[in-house]
């Protein structure tokens, strides 16, 4: 039956990918129903943890977009990448790494990538350098950032394990910036130069290439409630690496006897609703805003796809727990790196770090994979640019006004392999070094 279930779990996953947005998470349910209905095997608790902490992150979020906080950013960005056009395959990944790790998602990119490509293009710099590994960086960072919905969804099921967000932090931050610089360096050496570049040359002489408009930097006024917005919204981040680091910050009681104090995701879930409702108050938004905002709706389509795929993916290792681990224990305690392709592998079908988590960490937690090492291999779920039809690499191809940043004729020879694969072998890699060390 083990072969049966697994068929129905991968045929919810390639539908429900296909249908994108919520299509996965309505498809996880059928998934579901199938194996409780069909095959009666007994539904495990849903993640509703999980979801209301990505539940208060995004709206947070949201609330900072609304507020005009992320135009604040991105203006900024801007200005330092003008000011440093020649170090432009260095500089746009950095700022791309820098927003999502503090705004928790890496749907700010957006915004940067267009500058990346104008200030590349006008430095005669083959914009797929920058471009490719820009976009590559905005996945990686959120595997190091304390507030997105993949390291929350790792930070409540290692918590048990006396992992704090302090340590997978301190192993993810390095690890993915070192695979980002890395990857960077292969990103230079990527296609021909600008002015010999046969795509681009044909292009400059069919007149499809023009000068893109910007706004000169002196023209441009920033709301202060923009600045207060940010402001507030480092201020949460901040505070939840504090009580994630310290946990004599958080409340405890007394509990039948024992000492209960207040856990992470709780501690998570009041901090950034309150910094919402500060941003609200003192940016002076306009709350029907927030819900428009493209942040707060793909946050909202994340959680339902959690919803569903984690919850059939719960159930189905779950049931087959026993049959799994007389048949993979041994190889995965032995090879621990297996479990990172499975991770990198799962990632490409669900196009979600968090969603993949939810559905496999659990399963190594099962077979017994130390901590340490499911840290070390967390960036192994930034595997969704393998196949180029994220929202992020289609902009940047479309941004990419002198044709250098595409798909390759066989699809998988696409401007984003390269820094992609490299980023994230390098990102494992640093992450299994360190946990050694640290953890």
């Amino acid at each position: 039956m083990f072969w049966f279930e697994l068929l129905v779990v991968l045929l919810a996953i390639f539908v429900g990918a296909r249908l994108g947005g919520i299509g996965l998470g309505v498809m996880g349910a059928i998934g579901l129903a199938i194996l409780t209905f069909g095959f009666h095997l007994q539904p495990t608790a849903p993640p509703i943890d999980v979801m209301l902490m990505i539940v208060a992150v995004v709206t947070a979020a949201g609330a900072l977009q609304a507020a005009g906080g992320l135009d604040y950013l991105v203006h900024l960005a801007e200005k330092a990448l003008r000011k440093n056009p020649k170090h432009i395959t260095f500089l746009g990944p950095f700022v791309t790494y820098v927003f999502t790790l503090v705004a928790g998602t890496g749907h700010v990119s957006y915004s940067v990538l267009p500058v990346i490509a104008e200030v590349a293009t006008d430095s005669k710099i083959r914009p797929e350098r920058p471009l490719s590994i820009s976009v590559i960086a905005s996945q990686q960072a959120i595997t190091a950032s304390p507030i997105s919905a993949a390291t929350v969804a790792l930070l409540g099921m290692l918590t048990p394990f006396g992992i704090g967000l302090t340590d997978i932090l301190s192993i993810c931050i390095p690890a993915t910036l070192t695979g980002v610089l890395v990857g960077a360096l292969f990103a230079l050496r990527m296609g021909k130069d600008l002015d010999k570049d046969p795509e681009y040359l044909k292009r400059l002489e069919d007149g499809l290439v023009e000068p893109l408009a910007h706004t000169e930097e002196g023209g441009r006024t920033v709301p202060t409630s923009a600045k207060i917005s940010v402001g507030l919204f480092l201020l949460g981040a901040v505070l939840i690496v504090f009580f994630g680091s310290f946990d004599v910050l958080r409340p405890a009681w007394i509990v039948d006897g024992a000492e209960k104090r207040l856990g992470m995701p709780e501690t998570i879930e009041i901090v950034m609703l309150s910094i919402a409702a500060l941003i609200l108050i003192f940016g002076k938004v306009n709350v029907a805003k927030v819900a428009k905002g493209s942040v707060f709706s793909a946050g909202m389509q994340a959680v339902i796809a959690i919803f569903g795929i984690a919850w059939m993916g719960d159930t189905f290792f779950k049931g087959n727990m026993p049959f799994l681990e007389s048949s993979l224990m041994a190889m995965v305690t032995s090879y621990p790196w297996l479990f990172a392709f499975a991770l990198f592998i799962l990632s490409i079908l669900l196009y979600s770090q968090a969603a993949t988590v939810r559905a496999l960490v659990p399963f190594g937690i099962g077979l017994g994979l130390p901590a340490a090492s499911i840290i070390a291999m967390f960036p192994a779920v930034n595997g969704y640019f393998f196949i180029p039809n994220y929202p992020t690499i289609v902009a940047a191809i479309n941004f990419d006004r002198t044709g250098t940043t595409r798909i390759g004729r066989y699809v998988l020879n696409h401007s984003f392999m390269i820094p992609g694969l490299v980023a994230t072998a390098v990102a494992i890699a640093v992450g299994f070094l360190l946990a050694t060390i640290i953890l």
